[in-house]
């Protein structure tokens, strides 16, 4: 009988020492709820190390900006889903809105009202020129932003870039974290490779970072792929999962695989 208990007592706290130490984010990441083709990216995407890299706590208060259809949300909703909060800033949509964003914003709400690990999620809107309040200013305790930053620098006459920087600064507690991962143009190609490739200059984004008042904290080669040359023939929407040469050269663009990636931490000085 006593030799019974000890077996218990034992097991018992080697589950209490398991859960102690068990890691939220490679929880997250593992969830049942992601899909088998969503977690087949995780090889481009390494959403364990990038989160940790940018120490989101599942206590944090973090706003995903222009979530899309959640891959990263999907990782992000249960890691905070107890004990912190998730925002997601999703597309602006008015009258002048296309059908894309339109439909994409829709769907995504209906997965918050639906799917239960998404059903704490706070949706606020963000666009780089019409709506700027991702969130109440000074409480975020992070900001995420993944592959967007080309989308601003498009739009950049609207000094879409500049506002996007500086509202991400204003939503952020001082001290707070901005996590960028983008597509990267290496600083020797020209800068108007800039402007259609998908592909954004690592100097260009710490620039735009540091003129809202940012400072770089870390660079991490987490996402970086040496395979990718950036310069394709439809932009970084040439490699996966976009491939729009359709089957032109796929099996050479599937074995580069996704895009290179710079992943920078900024903070907000104290």
């Amino acid at each position: 009988m006593k030799h019974t208990m000890r077996l218990v007592a034992a097991s018992l706290l080697a589950m209490s020492a398991s859960s102690a130490y068990a890691d939220p984010v490679s929880e997250a990441v593992k969830s049942e709820h992601r899909s088998a083709e969503a977690k087949l990216r995780d090889e481009y995407r390494n959403p364990q190390q990038t989160l940790r890299f940018f120490e989101v706590e599942p206590t944090d208060t973090v706003v995903e900006v222009s979530p899309g259809g959640g891959w990263y949300t999907d990782i992000l909703a249960p890691l905070l889903h107890e004990d912190g909060q998730l925002i997601a800033a999703h597309f602006f949509v008015d009258e002048n809105s296309n059908d894309y964003y339109k439909k994409s914003l829709e769907k995504f709400k209906e997965k918050v009202a639906n799917h239960p690990p998404y059903k704490n999620i706070k949706v606020t809107a963000f666009h780089p020129t019409k709506a700027l309040e991702i969130t109440e200013a000074g409480s975020a305790d992070v900001v995420l932003t993944f592959r967007n930053v080309h989308n601003w620098y498009f739009n950049d006459a609207d000094k879409a870039l500049e506002n996007a920087f500086n509202s991400f600064y204003k939503a952020l507690k001082p001290g707070g974290t901005l996590g960028v991962v983008e597509h990267e143009l290496p600083e020797s190609a020209d800068d108007s490779k800039m402007e259609k490739s998908g592909y954004m200059k690592r100097s260009v984004v710490v620039e735009a970072a540091k003129a809202a008042g940012f400072e770089l904290s870390k660079q991490s080669d987490i996402n970086a792929n040496t395979m990718d040359t950036a310069d394709h023939p439809k932009g970084v929407w040439t490699l996966p999962p976009s491939l729009r040469l359709g089957e032109q050269d796929r099996a050479k663009y599937l074995a580069i695989g996704e895009s290179n990636r710079m992943t920078l931490k900024f903070v907000k000085p104290e």
